[in-house]
């Protein structure tokens, strides 16, 4: 647990923020939770922790599946969506924390799984989240965790959002680099046994491709922040407006958009 200064904070606060709005967009992945606490090969028994858990659905589905699990996540207004999840789902003894992947407020080998869905992908370095990731599990342990390829619709999404908004601070990986098998190999690197991937498609049900897009500007951080810096500015606003239903177009048939996304299991070494 690291307690030099955090040259990220300023980042970190702004997607605290950016965040906080996401709760109806994760009941949609509540689906993509069970590939992935079934891909990690979650047992009864054992200890797991979820990183960058949100409102829960993936730390929530371990649990029911009988592990003791910890949720972790820095946007306090989806912790509490978390906590009701788990209070309604009958699951009071899961333990929610406010933290960060890259500084993971738990001893050295706690946990027998790290579990991470869509979340621990924006940390601005990868190779300190997983450090962090590698420091908490048990010998042995493994990580398992859903990231958006960048050649596929959401990652394609948020080149669109980095495009148009300004730039992050120097150093900052893009989140999507998460979604390349290469890349996601390296940075494992040695601190873990060749990962294992597969992937999955969640499908977000929408009327239109204008309903969709609402909803995203409504519901999805980066979206959201994007038109609001751009409301002032009707014609940018429309041209964005525009050129994301364009984005968006080949990935909608039979009022679903497809989100195509990848799965990686590692072991520790």
């Amino acid at each position: 647990m690291s307690s030099t200064v955090d040259p990220f904070s300023e980042l970190k606060s702004r997607q605290r923020d950016m965040w906080a709005s996401f709760a109806p967009t994760a009941a949609f992945t509540t689906p993509v939770a069970a590939h992935l606490v079934d891909f990690a090969q979650v047992k009864p028994g054992e200890t797991v922790l979820d990183v960058g858990t949100g409102t829960g659905v993936v730390a929530i589905t371990a649990a029911r599946a009988g592990a003791s699990v910890t949720g972790l996540d820095l946007t306090p207004a989806l912790l509490d969506v978390a906590r009701e999840n788990a209070q309604i789902a009958r699951l009071a003894t899961v333990q929610w924390f406010e933290g960060d992947a890259e500084n993971l407020p738990f001893p050295d080998g706690q946990f027998d799984v790290v579990l991470s869905q869509f979340g621990h992908m924006f940390a601005p370095r990868p190779d300190v989240a997983v450090a962090e990731m590698r420091r908490v599990l048990k010998p042995g342990g493994r990580v398992a965790f859903a990231t958006w390829p960048p050649e596929h619709f959401v990652g394609r999404m948020f080149a669109f959002v980095g495009k148009n908004s300004p730039p992050p601070p120097p150093g900052a990986a893009p989140p999507p680099q998460w979604g390349s098998p290469g890349t996601v190999a390296e940075r494992l690197g040695d601190k873990f046994e060749a990962p294992f991937f597969s992937r999955g498609i969640m499908h977000f049900p929408a009327l239109s491709l204008s309903h969709y897009r609402e909803f995203a500007e409504r519901s999805m951080g980066p979206m959201q922040k994007l038109m609001e810096a751009s409301a002032e500015e009707p014609e940018r606003l429309a041209a964005l407006r525009n050129e994301f239903e364009t984005l968006a177009a080949p990935y909608y048939s039979a009022n679903m958009i497809r989100m195509e996304y990848l799965l990686t299991r590692a072991r520790a070494r």
